[in-house]
């Protein structure tokens, strides 16, 4: 049996949680299959916490109930104790497919600034200065009259995880945003997501991805929240006890990160899977 290290209970600061998922369940079709039934977990400020299960689990139909995109059947979603009945301007996503996020026919200093263009709140200069930050936060200094063509995809991610920065949210949810590069790439996008969450940390940004990759969400959450087969519910919460800075080469040669892999390995069945392929 696999056993990894755990943490101590975190304490809150207040009673509400930040983001609150109760009983939430979905189905298509009155007479259909559940895709999610009777979902609940919490979030707090500050939190790095991935979703992983097996293919086809419901794991982005959840994220899409949890920014109000989809709505539940039942159950519901509570941002600072408040139910989420559309898209809140607390949340921002970055997508899987980074070719169809962007607009082609702007630069990057216009995609990145398009959320704020109708933020009445801002002035031009304090917009310029969103955009200028969240460029540099994400390493594209430089690159600011560049279009999306003229980019790698590794950087045409980037500049989506920029424009979601920009509006300064304070959940940013990431949707298998790194499924389509390649390996070397997607480590370093990895990093910068922690760079991120160091350089926002006295603003407690909170992010939420969903993976299909195990290790990516061993070696970035604070938190995994394991999913079952379909209909999907929270199987496991487990804490990674994994110190921060991370590094790709240490963080994941440490027994923890090991062993923290090899649970959720077997909590999603792939070992077993693999044992019958074999």
């Amino acid at each position: 049996m696999t056993t990894i290290p755990q943490v101590a209970e975190r304490t809150t600061a207040t009673a509400e949680p930040l983001l609150a998922i109760r009983g939430l369940t979905k189905q298509y079709a009155a007479d259909g299959p559940h895709v999610c039934r009777d979902l609940t977990f919490e979030i707090e400020r500050g939190d790095f916490v991935a979703i992983v299960g097996p293919s086809g689990c419901g794991k982005s139909t959840l994220l899409r109930m949890i920014c109000g995109l989809l709505e539940p059947s039942e159950g519901r979603v509570l941002l600072n104790g408040t139910p989420v009945t559309g898209p809140p301007p607390e949340m921002a996503m970055v997508f899987q497919d980074y070719t169809r996020s962007l607009f082609p026919w702007l630069t990057v200093a216009r995609n990145v600034g398009f959320p704020l263009v109708k933020r009445r709140d801002l002035d031009a200069a304090a917009k310029q200065a969103r955009i200028d930050e969240a460029i540099a936060a994400v390493g594209l200094a430089g690159f600011e009259d560049y279009h999306p063509y003229q980019l790698s995809g590794g950087m045409q991610q980037r500049v989506a995880i920029a424009r979601a920065l920009a509006f300064r949210p304070q959940i940013l949810l990431l949707d298998e945003p790194f499924a389509s590069v390649d390996a070397l790439t997607k480590e370093s996008l990895e990093d910068l997501l922690l760079s991120i969450q160091e350089r926002y940390a006295d603003e407690g940004i909170t992010m939420l991805l969903v993976t299909h990759d195990i290790d990516e969400a061993v070696y970035l959450a604070d938190r995994v929240e394991v999913l079952s087969p379909p209909p999907c519910r929270v199987v496991e919460e487990l804490p990674i006890d994994l110190a921060r800075p991370r590094n790709q080469i240490h963080t994941r040669a440490h027994p923890a990160f090991l062993a923290a892999r090899a649970a959720i390995h077997a909590l999603v069945g792939l070992d077993e899977q693999r044992a019958a392929d074999a």
